[in-house]
């Protein structure tokens, strides 16, 4: 069985051909039950996205993993930078997700 990371990471590898892709299941951060996958943080590094505002981005990623969105997964943090953005943040990942503030984990 494909696990819904490795989906997510097959259709953006086919859709925007990423220089960089990072596909993180972060579901083990909030309330749900152990293999939900339905947190994701994802960093794709597209030269697609170049002169593309962050709202256009967002918008064909989202299209991108309408089936995925529809199909159960709840969260989806999205970074989606050109080459030249990632290169000026020294080729880093992601940032940190923040503690989830919802459900049994909130304080």
């Amino acid at each position: 069985m494909v696990s819904r990371k490795e989906r997510i990471e097959d259709i953006l590898r086919h859709s925007v051909e990423p220089m960089h892709l990072e596909v993180t299941d972060e579901s083990h951060m909030h309330s749900v039950p152990p293999g939900a996958e339905s947190h994701f943080k994802v960093l794709v590094v597209s030269q697609t996205f170049a002169d593309q505002t962050l709202v256009a981005r967002h918008r064909l990623l989202n299209r991108a993993l309408a089936a995925e969105l529809t199909g159960g997964l709840h969260a989806l943090s999205l970074h989606a930078w050109t080459p030249e953005e990632w290169f000026a943040r020294g080729g880093v990942s992601a940032p940190d997700s923040p503690p989830c503030q919802g459900g049994s984990k909130a304080a």
